[in-house]
């Protein structure tokens, strides 16, 4: 008999494409069962560049004594709260094995954003793995390896990941593997023992943390000489990177994603895209992908960089889509997920107008295709612009906005901005309208719209501003609707021409404690887990509660942290004089601000 999650997997599979090519044969009879994890669904999980690399290339190095396995969030399955079942309690299998994922030998979950940290604990339930590491034993339980930037501040979840890898794990988790292989045999310790010394790889039940009360760490200390004070993300030149960091290897026959280059020429002190050093992608990598796109006709393409207009190969990566374009049958759509307006130039704006009827949009579907310019000053007080180290002054936008008007193909702009910021103002969150405004009568274009994405400020570990303090998330939807009666009653008859976007209130509860929490925020969600909180409905009250049984206040994660040792210690590279710097620059401001 054929059960649903049987059927969804063998459906999964029938419609899966291999866009670098088949993976060799069957492994050796020794190799280790190495599953990833996914919170997502099936279409959303190949875009997942991260653990899709990794899975890609552990099935292409006969080097690595390992087979790649993925499990997913099934749409058969069925939620209660933060728990998936599966259906008839059938055990949870991946895409290629019906195996039960928790007879793997190593478990890789990757977390894309702190307010998913809860996922966490989901899919290791849904796996019927034993949540905590030290519940965990060799020969019987997997391995459980965390990655990517949810994981930025791992301590959270340093109770129920037994290895975390920073940065790029192409190296770094195969070395794992390897290790894993080599000692499956041996007591648990012992192996997390010689996985400390891999570099970018962060043991945390290998250093002793001593709280502070309500929040944060007065002591971090190594519990052996032989594992490291720090550890540091690694990251990699393009020719060590495999070639599914920068392409999906596979498809659905929807659609591909490409990155053209990793990091960012500018670093802001607010965001993370600065942190990998820039790198551009191999173009006769990217070239060849985009004849591979077109021999098994997938029109659907996404260009998925920090900054494309960076890229440094772009008009020779566009020209061979639009040669694609002009030979299909069918339309060909482009969806570039992020530009920087002030490196906009005439011949991108031409090359891209090429591709009609594809699209250019960030996280905005249209009704018909039509050209989206996403600018991103964070702030509309141009000083606050200049102080977290932003270049988008508004010249270069207003020049941006000139050349878009001179071509037809551009009729809309979205704005990101950032509210809640140290040393802002009423003024400065009200000014976000006049700012969307001005855009919109600068564009020139009756037919033309303005988007305003608008984003609390979240000091982001690993950045400049990780120390600041950030406004209570309960205060930001007023914010949101004083900005929005403001442009209302700026724009007048005009008014349609606008669209104010707004986030999730409860993952701002979640990223306020995930991003700066120590080891008890971890514990907290896992009582969350336990009373069956659905956490996309969390409210305040609710996590007060179970922040309070494990001695942790919410009010203490809102304050500056220039006086304790960050939680994430351990990990942190940021440079203590360009924290003080920015902590300096932004008190001034306050200071001196003239009262309303």
């Amino acid at each position: 008999m054929t059960t649903a999650l049987t059927a969804e997997t063998d459906r999964i599979r029938r419609s899966e494409i291999h866009l670098h090519g088949p993976y060799p044969g069957p492994g050796r009879p020794d190799d280790l069962r190495v599953v990833f994890l996914s919170p997502y669904g099936h279409a959303y999980s190949l875009l997942a560049t991260g653990p899709m690399a990794l899975h890609d290339l552990v099935n292409r190095r006969p080097d690595v004594p390992a087979t790649a396995e993925r499990a997913l969030a099934y749409d058969c399955l069925s939620a209660d709260g933060n728990r998936l079942r599966t259906p008839g309690g059938e055990p949870y299998r991946t895409i290629e094995n019906p195996a039960p994922v928790h007879a793997a030998d190593v478990v890789g979950l990757s977390v894309t954003n702190a307010g998913d940290l809860h996922s966490v604990l989901r899919l290791l339930d849904l796996a019927e793995i034993p949540r905590r590491s030290a519940e965990r034993t060799a020969g019987r339980h997997p391995l459980v390896v965390g990655g990517s930037g949810g994981l930025a501040n791992p301590e959270p979840m340093a109770d129920f990941l037994d290895v975390v890898a920073l940065g790029e794990a192409e190296h770094s988790f195969l070395d794992l593997l390897r290790l894993v292989h080599r000692m499956r045999e041996e007591p648990r310790a012992v192996l997390l023992e010689q996985a400390a010394r891999i570099p970018g790889l962060y043991v945390p039940s290998l250093y002793e943390h001593t709280p502070l009360p309500g929040g944060g760490t007065a002591v971090i200390r190594p519990r052996a000489l032989t594992v490291p004070a720090s550890v540091h993300p690694q990251f990699l030149a393009p020719g060590d990177l495999g070639a599914a960091h920068f392409a999906s290897p596979i498809s659905d026959g929807s659609c591909a994603l490409v990155i053209a280059n990793l990091g960012c020429k500018h670093s802001c002190h607010m965001c993370t895209l600065g942190t990998p050093p820039f790198r551009n992608a191999p173009i006769e990598q990217l070239t060849a992908y985009v004849d591979a796109l077109e021999q098994h006709r997938i029109r659907t393409i996404i260009i998925s960089s920090p900054t494309f207009t960076q890229y440094r190969h772009r008009d020779a990566l566009l020209d061979r889509i639009a040669a694609y374009a002009d030979r299909a049958e069918e339309p060909v759509s482009v969806i570039i997920g992020s530009v920087r307006a002030d490196e906009v130039t005439p011949g991108y704006l031409d090359a891209v107008a090429r591709l009609d009827p594809g699209h250019l949009f960030t996280e905005l579907s249209l009704e018909a295709p039509r050209g989206v310019l996403t600018i991103a000053p964070e702030f509309a007080a141009p000083d606050l612009v200049q102080l977290f180290g932003k270049t988008m002054d508004e010249a270069k936008v207003d020049r941006a906005l000139d050349l878009c008007r001179t071509r037809s193909h551009f009729g809309t702009v979205m704005l990101y901005f950032m509210v809640g910021a140290p040393g802002e103002s009423e003024q400065d969150r009200l000014a976000i309208a006049d700012y969307a405004l001005r855009v919109f009568r600068r564009l020139g274009r009756p037919d033309g719209a303005v988007i305003v994405k608008i984003q609390q400020f979240m000091p982001k570990p690993g950045t400049v501003s990780q120390r600041l303090p950030m406004a209570d998330p309960d205060l930001v939807d007023d914010w949101i609707t004083a900005i929005r009666e403001r442009l209302t009653s700026l724009a007048g008859p005009d008014h349609d021409r606008f669209r104010v976007l707004w986030g999730e209130h409860s993952r701002l509860l979640l990223e306020a404690v995930c991003d700066r929490g120590d080891r008890r925020v971890g514990h907290a969600l896992e009582t969350l887990h336990d009373a069956g909180t659905d956490f996309t409905h969390l409210t305040k009250d609710r996590l007060d509660q179970a922040l309070a049984r494990h001695g942790l206040i919410f009010a203490h994660h809102l304050q500056p942290m220039d006086t304790h040792l960050l939680p994430w210690h351990t990990v942190n590279t940021v440079p203590a004089d360009q924290e003080r710097a920015l902590a300096t620059a932004l008190r001034a401001r306050t200071a001196t601000a003239v009262p309303a």
